[in-house]
């Protein structure tokens, strides 16, 4: 089965196609919808949703469109929709993770409670949309520890590992993550058609 993927971080778009090996598994370059999306939603669902709607426009096939954040809860969920642009348009993730730290200087590391989030939204060739949640809890640490992954992977504690996601494997990271866990029950649902 084809599916093409809605995105252009070449980060994530990694990750899926080692969770969904099995399908044929497409970047939406590869369709040749070369879109940059700008996520105007006000919920995962929904830019997932403008992410994948932009890519139909070039293929019947299959799309997947993934929206995630951090979500840091002495931040107020915070920086949630906005985990990508956290520092504002244009800056890294590295910028984005001292922001970030900065805003949770005093608290202790049982206060920085936080969670990674994921909606994974398929649209059908029919145009039937299909959406599929995942989380991921941990804490924020102090310091930036690992060079595996992306975002704000550094500064993730993940508990059931003693580690942040990006001082773990991908193959570790692939069993518990926020993306996998939204990903099995998406490809769940594919098994059934």
């Amino acid at each position: 089965m084809d599916i093409v993927i809605a995105t252009n971080n070449k980060g994530k778009l990694a990750e899926i196609k080692k969770i969904l090996s099995g399908h044929n598994v497409l970047s939406q370059n590869d369709v040749g919808a070369f879109v940059d999306v700008e996520e105007t939603g006000t919920t995962y669902e929904e830019n997932a949703i403008l992410k994948a709607e932009a890519v139909r426009k070039f293929t019947d096939k299959i799309i997947i469109a993934d929206d995630s954040g951090l979500e840091v809860d002495v931040l107020g969920g915070e920086p949630g929709l906005y985990s990508a642009r956290y520092a504002g348009d244009g800056t890294t993730p590295d910028q984005g993770m001292d922001k970030l730290l900065k805003n949770l200087e005093g608290y202790s590391f049982k206060e920085k409670t936080a969670r990674f989030v994921s909606c994974i939204v398929a649209i059908m060739p029919n145009g039937e949309i299909h959406s599929f949640y995942g989380e991921c809890e941990g804490y924020i640490i102090d310091e930036k520890r690992g060079d595996n992954g992306f975002g704000f992977d550094p500064v993730f504690w993940v508990e059931e590992y003693g580690r942040t996601f990006a001082e773990i494997s991908d193959e570790e990271k692939n069993r518990i993550s926020h993306r996998y866990r939204a990903l099995y029950k998406l490809k769940e649902f594919l098994d059934t058609i």
